[in-house]
């Protein structure tokens, strides 16, 4: 099961459901936190509003409950006193309200209620102002009878008598659950309603983008289809809609890359049948320019010098020309896919030490050591023609390329492969070098005044050659630090095998670039 990492990088449809929820749920979270304050806000409003009228009212009627009572009879206690009972049982009808009086040092009313729940600020604005008039505040009534404190609104106003002054702070209490459970519901509704408003945009843009990605997988298995050669794979076009045009350009592209493919297809045809009967039709001539170079060559010592000289360049230059067709034959075998290997056991340490053998005038002409030493026995199944020829190759170009320094030659294998690595401590390879150095007439640098070497088809050829073995060939290089080539063979033809036998680079960590064909 793909993690949710996974899943955000490979699933275009998740990716969208994921980002359209996110960004549902801040502004659903934003809207219903603002639709509940708004609401919160109203119904507090009309709640302090309602009970400013009724303490209104219920104030009134103390005033005239106090301007009817006999004052000579009673006492200012008693009616103070009187006047709390009486607007504790008006309270009490339909659970409006509790009161308490705050008079000549006593709290009279609602028995149950505790003084405490008269906010301090509330109760400062009232004693302080000598002005008739109302003032409101949230509050928590607190009922000294051990219930369960409730929220509400506390009214305050002051109390006048004929007798004093001084006027009595009177203050109501309008609890408010009533109000807190709409909130309640209103509150749950919101999310409910936020909730399934959010799984319903989820199912929808999930139905959405797959509707509309549904064109664009299509059209990513017909690319897909196409880059591994089905060119005749097309897109069923509907409509005329932007998806449509999708179809129709990738039908369009299809058509395109199949006529370019087969030009190129043709071109490289005709490239390939052009060298291989160029190859073949000059080897006639050839022959002939050969044996007549041979013929004049035999009879060098009786020619003046002049023409003696001529004929021993006109020698080393047919030379050469075989040479060169020799590689161009081989190149057409292999792109005509006609390249076969005779396969044998062979000693790859005996078959390296005869080709060093073999290139020990040229080693000595240049003035250039190859070191050496045989293991022993190191068996393996391979073309020993075309490995001797890979083999030879690496040698030449490392004297070539070696400016006269030793070159160091090793072998190695395992159980599973053979290697040989060839290291010279020349000119070397840049990074755009190393990586061109296999690739057909590309030459590392041709302003050098070059005593050996063709037109650069050798490691192409020796690339091919290694392809065919199932082996592969690598090649480090640093400027000026040299180069090191890597042969590495299966013990079997066309085996396979894990680590290479040989490193591909220097121990000493001389840094340069590495690739390997």
């Amino acid at each position: 099961m793909k993690s949710p990492a996974q899943l955000w990088d490979s699933s275009l449809p998740f990716r969208v459901v994921l980002a359209t929820v996110a960004a549902s749920v801040v502004i659903l979270l934003a809207s219903g936190l603002y639709l509940l304050f708004q609401a919160k806000e109203g119904i507090m409003t009309a709640k302090t509003s309602s009970s400013v009228s009724e303490a209104t009212i219920a104030l009134r009627a103390l005033e005239q409950d106090l301007a009817t009572m006999d004052t000579k009879s009673f006492t200012t206690y008693e009616q103070i006193a009187t006047l709390g009972e009486d607007a504790d049982q008006r309270g009490k009808t339909g659970n409006q309200y509790f009161v308490l009086i705050d008079a000549l040092g006593l709290r009279v009313g609602s028995a149950d209620i505790s003084s405490t729940s008269i906010p301090e600020d509330l109760r400062a604005q009232a004693l302080d102002s000598d002005q008739q008039g109302l003032w409101s505040a949230p509050t928590l009534i607190v009922f000294s009878d051990g219930r369960p404190s409730q929220p509400g609104i506390a009214v305050a106003a002051n109390l006048y008598t004929s007798s004093d002054s001084n006027p009595y702070a009177v203050y109501f209490f309008f609890p408010t659950e009533a109000e807190a459970h709409t909130l309640d519901v209103v509150t749950q509704a919101t999310w409910a309603a936020g909730g399934l408003l959010l799984v319903a945009m989820s199912v929808v843009v999930y139905l959405v983008a797959r509707m509309v990605l549904r064109p664009v997988r299509a059209a990513a298995v017909a690319a897909e289809r196409l880059a591994s050669g089905h060119l005749e794979d097309r897109l069923e076009v509907s409509g005329t809609n932007d998806l449509a045009s999708l179809a129709s350009s990738m039908n369009n592209m299809a058509e395109e890359l199949d006529k370019k493919i087969s030009q190129l297809e043709n071109l490289s045809e005709l490239q390939q049948r052009f060298v291989s009967d160029v190859s073949h039709e000059l080897r006639t001539p050839l022959t002939t320019i050969r044996m007549a170079t041979d013929v004049i060559d035999s009879n060098r010592d009786e020619l003046d010098p002049t023409t003696a000289r001529s004929s021993e360049l006109l020698s080393k230059e047919v030379d050469r020309f075989e040479d060169l067709l020799a590689e161009l034959l081989e190149i057409s075998r292999f792109d005509a896919g006609a390249a076969i290997l005779a396969k044998d056991d062979v000693n790859l340490s005996n078959l390296v030490a005869d080709e060093i053998e073999g290139v020990k005038p040229l080693a000595a002409k240049i003035g250039s050591e190859i070191l050496y030493t045989p293991i022993g026995s190191l068996m393996a199944e391979m073309d020993s023609r075309r490995v001797r020829r890979i083999v030879r190759n690496l040698l030449t170009n490392a004297l070539e390329h070696g400016e006269g320094k030793p070159v160091k030659v090793t072998v190695g294998g395992n159980d599973e492969a053979v290697a040989v690595a060839v290291r010279d401590h020349g000119v070397g390879l840049d990074a755009a070098g190393v990586e061109k150095v296999f690739t057909r007439f590309w030459r590392g640098d041709p302003s050098r005044n070059r005593k050996i070497g063709g037109i650069g088809l050798g490691l192409a050829i020796a690339l091919e050659d290694a392809h065919l073995h199932g082996g592969r060939l690598s090649v480090w290089g640093a400027p000026g630090q040299g180069a090191l080539f890597r042969l590495v063979l299966p013990r079997k033809v066309g085996g396979t095998y894990g680590e290479a036998p040989l490193p591909g680079t220097p121990a000493t960590g001389e840094g340069g670039a590495f690739y390997e064909g």
